[in-house]
Parts: structure tokens; sequence; C-alpha cells
């Protein structure tokens, strides 16, 4: 196939348009405006800032994670002494097992008399509930003191929050008490408050 004159003078004229197109953006760049080099030119002061605060966050993640790893090993310590179940009438039994135990462990041992129950776990902040039981009890006040001295002595997270003393048997000099502990138990068995609409 020849191509014919007329398309000759047609490839001619769009070879020359070519070249002064290529002529013209070499000249003038092609700028219609600002530029996108000229754009970056102006950011690199930025960018070096972003560069200097990426190398100082990454400089401090070693030390972040050892700050990490510390506080860590500190929290699991410190959380031997919560009490781990999976209801909130486990961790009372648990807790009642460790009162009955240090109670056991006195001399002379002590007795209590029918224990309560609490409810329901309360809450204890944001991330911990909290179990209580309750008990009457009659001793010396030496052996009370010893009592409680020992309970909180405990690996486990133990408190006493209620107690009332009164007068018992004033020729033996016992004393009658009530007296309440609370241990710690997870987050999850403390019941959420539901959102006021």
């Amino acid at each position: 196939m020849s191509l014919g004159q007329r398309d000759k003078r047609a490839l001619a004229a769009l070879a020359a348009a070519c070249v002064v197109a290529l002529l013209v953006y070499a000249l003038f760049g092609g700028s219609s405006g600002s530029s996108a080099v000229v754009g970056a030119a102006d950011s690199i002061p930025g960018a070096e800032r972003r560069l200097a605060r990426a190398r100082r966050l990454a400089a401090g993640v070693p030390g972040q994670e050892l700050v990490l790893k510390q506080v860590s090993a500190e929290l699991a310590e410190r959380e031997k002494g919560v009490i781990q179940a999976d209801t909130a009438a486990q961790a009372q039994a648990q807790l009642l097992n460790v009162v009955k135990r240090v109670a056991a462990s006195q001399t002379p041992p002590l007795e209590f008399g029918t224990v309560e129950l609490g409810q329901q776990v309360a809450r204890l902040g944001e991330d911990y509930g909290e179990v209580q039981i309750s008990m009457p009890l009659s001793c010396h006040l030496d052996e009370l003191l010893n009592f409680l001295a020992d309970l909180t002595s405990q690996p486990e997270a133990l408190a006493t929050t209620e107690l009332r003393v009164s007068a018992g048997d004033a020729k033996q000099k016992t004393v009658l008490v009530r007296l309440t502990v609370a241990g710690i138990v997870p987050q999850r068995l403390a019941p959420r408050k539901k959102a006021a609409f």
C-alpha cells in the first residue's frame, strides 16, 4: 500500500507540529502556573522537620519499650493478688477459703458463725471489681489483732471493709466481732453500669 500525495503532506504537517510543540515545551518548561517541582522545593524544610521528628521518635522507641516492659512486669506482680475466677460466686468461695485458712492457722484457731456472702460484685474503678464476705466471730482482742495482721499479709489482695467490735464475755475477756472482708477480682466479673438515655 502506498501513501498518496495528500497523506504525505498530512504526515509532514503532523511532524512539524510535534517539533514546534516540543520546542515550546522545552523553552517554556510547560509551565502553566506553579509546577509540582517548585512545590516540592518549597517543602524541603518541612520534609527535613518531619524527618528530624521521625528520628527523635525512633530514638525514643527502645526507651519506651523498656519502660513498657518494666511497667508490665510490675503490673503482673501486683495482679498476682487479684482473685482469678470465672464467676462472682467462685471468687467469693476463694475469698472464703483464704479467710478460713488464715483463721485455722491462728493459735488457737478462730471459728466463725454463719458467713454471709455479698449479693453482687461491686465495681472498683474502671479495671477491677470487689467481692465481699461477712462473718461473726468471738475471740480475745489480741487474737483478733493477730488474725487481721495475718489476713493482710496474704498474697491475695484483701482488705477489711467493715469491723464492728462489741463487748463479749467479761469473765473470758472476749469480744464479739462482725468482720467484712473484700477481695479484688477482674473487671469482667463486675457488672457494667447502664447508660442513662
